[in-house]
């Protein structure tokens, strides 16, 4: 079973993923707190990588290995992350610095 130190990476998913989750989860339950843990635990199984291989095959695999505290502490890490730099050909009026500062406040 993965243990948190395993994981090595952790590949944000694309918005529309994250959305396609949240409906799901929304639709096995109606209960909040365990819509909440289903919803974060498949968040994390296609997000925590251990080398070329996803750490977990499953969100009952996330569930089964990892405390409340340390799938919070997971996404964390994941929410922190700092996105990747576009290719200046998607968008050139793209600015990393401003968007920074902007962030920032």
């Amino acid at each position: 079973m993965t243990r948190p130190e395993e994981i090595d990476r952790l590949r944000p998913m694309p918005a529309a993923r994250l959305l396609a989750i949240w409906r799901d989860t929304r639709e096995q339950t109606e209960e909040p707190l365990e819509r909440c843990l289903l919803c974060n635990a498949q968040v994390l199984a296609e997000c925590c990588w251990r080398g070329e291989e996803r750490a977990f095959a499953s969100a009952e695999q996330v569930l089964a290995a990892l405390t409340g505290r340390q799938m919070e502490a997971l996404l964390r890490r994941l929410m922190e992350e700092e996105p990747a730099r576009a290719p200046d050909a998607e968008n050139p009026a793209f600015d990393p610095e401003r968007f920074r500062a902007l962030r920032e406040g």
